[in-house]
């Protein structure tokens, strides 16, 4: 991924291991909020489920409902998030890091309310219960540093952190030490590690 930059925007530079895709769930920021918090996610559709573009047009609002069961449980329901990164590592991005895109929900980290308002989610193509790829953790690597060098981002959190009893993911296939470990800067930043 040589040359993964944030243009001025708060958009990924094209690369061959990028793509674009912006969601219209999205929206400003408040006035003055700035992103402070990376939240990370993981998504597959249908659950367990790999490849294809489910993922993609759900958050593009154009998942067709009718072509899976279980996509009845996400009729109507409009969600984003800023990245994507998928089993091979490849980044798809959604919404500029400069807007509010809608993947914490009901959330609080550090005694504030509505994360989505000063967070940057990324999501990992994955389930709680499988391993994810080491080409995801490089990516999300990448990913992280090119996102510090342009937001003051303070903490990591996992959805399972900012929305406990409601959320699991990343889950416990998640390895914070690795992220960690190749993401120096995150050591202090972390959720407590077990």
């Amino acid at each position: 991924m040589i040359g993964l930059m944030l243009d001025r925007q708060g958009w990924l530079s094209p690369h061959s291991r990028v793509q674009r895709k912006p969601s219209p769930n999205h929206d400003k920021r408040p006035k003055g909020v700035e992103p402070t918090l990376l939240v990370l996610h993981n998504i597959s559709l249908p659950p367990g489920r790999y490849g294809g573009q489910a993922i993609i047009d759900f958050f593009l609002n154009r998942l067709d409902i009718d072509s899976h069961p279980w996509f009845q449980h996400i009729k109507g329901v409009k969600v984003s998030a800023h990245f994507l990164i998928r089993r091979d590592g490849e980044i798809v991005q959604f919404v500029s890091t400069l807007n509010r895109a809608w993947h914490a929900g009901v959330s609080t980290y550090d005694n504030r309310q509505a994360c989505n308002d000063f967070s940057i989610g990324i999501e990992l193509e994955g389930t709680d219960h499988e391993p994810y790829t080491d080409e995801q953790y490089h990516s999300l690597k990448r990913l992280t540093s090119v996102l510090r060098a342009r937001h003051h981002l303070v903490a990591v959190r996992g959805h399972e952190h900012i929305a406990p009893g409601r959320k699991t993911d990343p889950g416990p296939q998640f390895k914070w030490r690795r992220y960690a470990r190749e993401a120096r800067w995150l050591l202090r930043q972390l959720p407590p590690l077990s």
